[in-house]
């Protein structure tokens, strides 16, 4: 009865010791009398004791790995403060065994130096308005490595730029005056807008009032009581001004002066009337 309870014993060790459990979005790596045997997917598993032995045990799920804030200098010869997040996976769990000691360790010492040699490329101003062409430049140069280690880059986040002081005072300035210039080319061009509008009109009433003079000859009177009025309000508003020049005009040359107003404007208009007669 003993020697079959000795048996009993001995096959739930073998068993107990045979059977290994992998959680779920892992995997394990197995060597049989010290060399490679295969890799154990997640689940319930079994292996031989003493002649198999599990030599790893790590996840396949992306993981990420912070870059501490690094000293760059860029192009431009400026100092700056960089702060990144890598994320990445395992994609085969022999080569990242196998190929490279220290997996953790090398990620971090190449994500760092890549990242310094991409800005270095790089001038302050095209840091800032370019992040998302360099996260693409530091992954394509990261992953031509890590590949050969079975890691995948999935993504990388530049978390922070951070120049110098004066540095950034120059930026800030530059930016306000850029927005400045903006808003006076914006100015000038509605200023520029309404100006021709004025000009259209006053063309246009000026060939209205010549049509009006033509058709009916006795509206004269009433053109030099328009232009007597706006010359009377045109000197209130110049005297009104502190810097302001008065300037009179002979009372007794009035009349000619309205006069040649409106034989100006009548042969103005009729000139370009005869000339589009003419075209046509």
């Amino acid at each position: 009865m003993e020697p079959i309870i000795a048996i009993v014993l001995a096959l739930i060790g073998y068993a107990l010791g045979s059977a290994k459990l992998i959680n779920q979005g892992n995997e394990a790596l197995v060597e049989r009398l010290g060399r490679y045997h295969r890799k154990l997917g997640s689940g319930l598993n079994f292996i031989v004791p003493l002649v198999d032995q599990i030599v790893m045990e790590d996840t396949i799920r992306e993981q990420f790995l912070d870059i501490k804030p690094q000293n760059v200098i860029t192009r431009d010869n400026i100092y700056l403060e960089v702060d990144a997040v890598l994320f990445w996976r395992i994609r085969d769990m022999v080569k990242s065994f196998y190929e490279i000691d220290d997996l953790q360790g090398s990620l971090t010492q190449i994500a760092t130096t890549t990242l310094r040699e991409i800005i270095a490329q790089n001038t302050v101003e095209q840091t800032n308005v370019s992040r998302a062409e360099m996260d693409t430049a530091i992954l394509n140069q990261l992953n031509q490595t890590t590949e050969n280690w079975g890691v995948e880059m999935i993504r990388l986040d530049i978390q922070s730029i951070t120049p110098p002081e004066s540095v950034r005072k120059s930026m800030e300035e530059e930016r306000a005056a850029e927005i400045k210039k903006r808003a006076l080319a914006f100015e000038a061009e509605g200023e520029r807008d309404a100006a021709i509008k004025r000009a259209d009109g006053t063309k246009t009433s000026m060939q209205i009032i010549s049509e009006a003079l033509r058709s009916h000859p006795e509206s004269r009177e009433i053109l030099r009581y328009l232009v007597a009025q706006d010359y009377v309000v045109a000197s209130q508003r110049l005297g009104e001004s502190n810097n302001a020049k008065i300037v009179f005009l002979d009372p007794s040359k009035t009349n000619e002066v309205y006069n040649q107003l409106i034989a100006d404007s009548i042969t103005q208009d009729g000139n370009g009337r005869n000339s589009e007669n003419g075209n046509v």
